[in-house]
């Protein structure tokens, strides 16, 4: 049976380009490195030896060039999970379906994903301006429940749910995990982690200016959880990955210990560690 699409579904540009991110399929590599700020990009493109693609749209940022020899795409993603979900379909639409004829291919590609951000920690023990690895992930901002073939447990899922202290927002969770195949290259990492994935900056990560937060001891509840960090796009990456058929991992650099209301000194400095680290492990 052939996968046709509508066109109010799979919206392309004039030159066919998939709408939001404005690429072509031969604009991509099977390597992509997902960044939140559109600025990240060239920080992460002057490593290579040859960048052979520019193009913009709004906030999304792509490059793609080659690095020892090896095809390579960096793309910013603007922030949070509602940015993901549309990164994801599109990067997968690109790769899985053929876009002049509107068909779900029946070949399926899948892309490796490395998401290089920076985070908060809730945990007192880690240190700032060091590199975290996202194992487990959970999502507090509701997306993948608009999926209704996702579902993903494991044993990390189950405790944090039996522990989870706040009925009012229980019903948005969901989870997902890193990819195990490229787990292995980062095996070196000085922290592997639990990351919780906010829908927003202020009261969703325990922050008060003239709002108040809904508990004072939120982030210590998490930490209590098993969570190490926070941030607001991996568990849109991981769990859309699952559902695709893509490997995802994320990276990140420590900028601030809100448990000991601590700050990086030289967050730039972090994220150049980051990036040279990332790039030394995925192409070789």
């Amino acid at each position: 049976m052939i996968n046709k699409l509508a066109a109010s579904e799979l919206v392309l540009n004039e030159d066919g380009s998939v709408y939001h991110l404005n690429l072509l399929p031969e604009d991509l590599a099977e390597k992509i490195i997902l960044v939140g700020d559109p600025d990240r990009v060239p920080k992460v493109s002057k490593y290579f030896d040859i960048i052979e693609v520019r193009k913009n749209k709004r906030e999304f940022y792509t490059h793609t060039g080659t690095l020892r020899g090896e095809r390579i795409t960096v793309m910013s993603t603007g922030i949070g999970t509602e940015n993901i979900d549309i990164v994801l379909n599109e990067l997968d639409a690109l790769v899985n379906i053929d876009l002049q004829k509107k068909e779900i291919k029946t070949e399926h590609k899948s892309l490796n994903l490395f998401r290089l951000g920076t985070c908060g920690s809730v945990n007192p023990d880690i240190e700032v301006d060091s590199l975290m690895v996202t194992e487990n992930v959970v999502g507090l901002d509701g997306l993948l429940h608009f999926y209704q073939d996702y579902h993903f447990e494991n044993d990390f899922s189950k405790k944090f749910m039996a522990g989870f202290p706040y009925e009012k927002i229980k019903g948005m969770l969901y989870f997902s995990d890193w990819s195990k195949k490229n787990s292995e290259l980062f095996s070196d990492a000085k922290y592997i982690g639990n990351t919780a994935t906010f829908p927003g900056f202020y009261a969703p990560q325990g922050r008060q200016l003239r709002l108040k937060a809904l508990d004072d001891q939120f982030l210590e509840q998490l930490n209590n959880l098993g969570i190490s960090n926070f941030e607001m796009e991996t568990s849109a990456i991981y769990g859309l990955s699952k559902l695709l058929g893509h490997e995802a991992t994320t990276i990140a650099a420590i900028i601030a210990n809100r448990r000991r209301g601590e700050f990086s000194a030289d967050h730039k400095k972090s994220e150049q560690m980051m990036i040279e680290y990332v790039l030394e492990r995925i192409i070789k």
